[in-house]
């Protein structure tokens, strides 16, 4: 039996998943650290358009699903584990560290990922909530671009390129997510909602 639960955050790359997860003040698993090593065979390649060739580090494919699988599981169970750093810049895992959840009987997912979670948790009776965060997509374009490059995470064109076909698959991306069952809302809207719903007795 389960002694936490976990919210998950879905959305867009740059939509604000992360600094809703901050302002929760809940622990926080980042589903984007089990992320495949650059130098994987098995990761997916785009095979069309001005980014032909390079990783599609936007399929599912580029990411080990059951490893943040067991990592949520592990959590909810015991409430401590360790998982992978995985680092942008350096294309691969960097090292480790270890997500405590200190007694708190919830905690955060995120990632854009995080769709392909839900349904797993919701079957296990792990899930507390599902949100898909969203913003006008030239919003989201505009913080991911400056995310991006303050952190050096590629190339300057790379990232303009990757952020311009982003932007135009957003709507696909937000529809995919509510279709794995997640709730579309502003950051601001599951904030108000997760917040209210903790101080339930």
């Amino acid at each position: 039996m389960s002694t936490a639960q976990v919210v998950v955050l879905a959305g867009p790359s740059g939509a604000g998943k992360s600094r809703l997860a901050e302002r929760l003040g809940l622990p926080v698993l980042r589903l984007d650290d089990f992320y495949k090593d650059g130098d994987d065979p098995t990761l997916p390649r785009i095979d069309h358009g001005a980014n032909a060739g390079l990783v599609d580090w936007d399929d599912p494919g580029s990411w080990h699903r059951d490893h943040a699988l067991a990592a949520l599981r592990e959590l909810c169970a015991t409430g401590r584990s360790e998982v992978p750093v995985y680092e942008i810049a350096q294309n691969g895992r960097c090292g480790s560290r270890t997500v405590d959840l200190g007694g708190s009987s919830r905690f955060v997912a995120e990632g854009i990922f995080a769709p392909e979670v839900v349904q797993a948790c919701r079957d296990e009776g792990l899930l507390a909530a599902a949100y898909c965060i969203t913003q006008h997509p030239l919003i989201t374009f505009w913080r991911r671009l400056t995310r991006d490059l303050r952190e050096h995470r590629k190339p300057p064109l790379v990232l303009l390129r990757r952020g311009r076909a982003l932007m135009r698959d957003q709507q696909r991306v937000v529809a995919h997510a509510l279709r794995q069952g997640c709730r579309r809302a502003t950051g601001d809207q599951a904030y108000a909602e997760l917040t209210a719903s903790a101080r339930r007795p």
